[in-house]
């Protein structure tokens, strides 16, 4: 039996008297990407900040890989997380910001940059490890956000609308290239997005948060 990169039972997601959304019964598989659609303010990056661990989970369970997570750390659980901005460390270098999940668990120098190169060479930025983040293109340093939360191996990647900020070619592109990258990792991807077409292009499943129980 196939052990899911992230479920979710029972769960009810919120803040401290409001509550979001109840009774999330989610699964993803290994190399599977779950679109997210609904409505701002429906409760789509309250539920991925709640897997990552920003918001604590007001009730039910989250397990990655089939631990359970939820009262877990944020470093401990697993998760890796892109937003709409890159947020880069404008001080490192392309290479550096890759290296930096790696270099925090201890991963020698060596395997750091060779796992780093390794994902630049798949999201087609090869040769791009020295340079400074500032060179940038929006759609470049996109997907360096997303090699810097795949380098680490995480069980599950949560994308929180990543592609909104871009012209709609450069964006169907790149969410073409990152399920394919996400798919040859075996990662499970929760994928927030407001564009039907994005998420029927980049994903094998559709949920609305609508189908979620709510207040």
């Amino acid at each position: 039996m196939t052990v899911p990169r992230v479920e979710t039972q029972a769960l009810t997601i919120g803040y401290p008297g409001r509550l979001v959304a109840a009774g999330i019964d989610l699964v993803v598989l290994p190399g599977e990407i779950v679109a997210i659609v609904g409505p701002s303010g429906s409760g789509k990056s309250t539920l991925l900040s709640t897997i990552v661990g920003v918001v604590p989970a007001l009730g039910g369970t989250i397990r990655v890989d089939g631990r359970a997570v939820t009262t877990v750390p944020i470093h401990e659980r697993g998760v890796g997380l892109v937003f709409q901005e890159p947020l880069l460390f404008p001080h490192l270098s392309v290479q550096d910001n890759v290296m930096y999940g790696l270099r925090r668990q201890g991963t020698t120098k060596e395997e750091a940059r060779r796992r780093s190169a390794e994902l630049l060479e798949w999201l087609d930025l090869p040769g791009y490890g020295d340079r400074s983040v500032d060179e940038l293109s929006g759609g470049q340093a996109q997907r360096v956000a997303l090699a810097r939360a795949l380098a680490p191996r995480p069980a599950v990647l949560l994308l929180d609308e990543p592609f909104s900020a871009l012209d709609t070619e450069l964006r169907q592109r790149l969410a073409l290239d990152v399920a394919a990258t996400l798919r040859r990792e075996g990662v499970g991807a929760i994928h927030v997005t407001h564009d039907p077409k994005e998420a029927a292009d980049m994903a094998d499943r559709v949920v609305a948060m609508t189908d979620f129980s709510r207040p």
